[in-house]
């Protein structure tokens, strides 16, 4: 697969949301439609080489502005589900991650599993990897119910 070019020339940004992933719940959903970013959803079978993409990581080096040329594959999923959709990768991506002390404020409860301390919700990840790239972050958290307290903490 191929992605289109973004107009004003920057990378285009990839979503992976794993089938079972609720899209009411998704906090990525209200930017469907962007030129920035496009979406795709798995299922059984589906594939996708990750080569070139930066993919987030809690063990990998830190995001940079060196890294701000290439996209963001995100992967949309509930933890539990996450291992499936990254089986469905193939290729070498980019393992970047982000710093360790920003925290989520996404109200999490999951019953089943332990959410990982460094977790965010998949809008929080996509704006903090953007501004590390140095890249637009414009309009990312409008529609995020939880935008305030999620960016008291850059405040500091």
């Amino acid at each position: 697969m191929s992605l289109s070019p973004h107009p004003a020339g920057g990378p285009v940004d990839l979503v992976v949301r794993h089938p079972r992933e609720r899209r009411s719940k998704c906090s990525l959903e209200p930017l469907r439609g962007r030129p920035d970013i496009q979406f795709l959803t798995s299922g059984p079978g589906f594939t996708f080489d990750a080569t070139g993409f930066v993919l987030l990581r809690v063990d990998a080096p830190l995001l940079s502005r060196e890294d701000g040329a290439l996209p963001l594959l995100l992967l949309d999923s509930t933890w539990r589900l996450l291992p499936s959709l990254l089986r469905s990768l193939t290729g070498d991506p980019v393992p970047r991650s982000l710093p360790p002390g920003i925290r989520t404020a996404y109200p999490r409860k999951s019953k089943v599993n332990p959410d990982p301390v460094r977790g965010l919700a998949s809008v929080e990840a996509l704006y903090c990897a953007r501004r590390l790239q140095n890249r637009p972050v414009d309009g990312l958290l409008e529609a995020y119910r939880w935008r305030e307290s999620f960016l008291r903490q850059f405040e500091k």
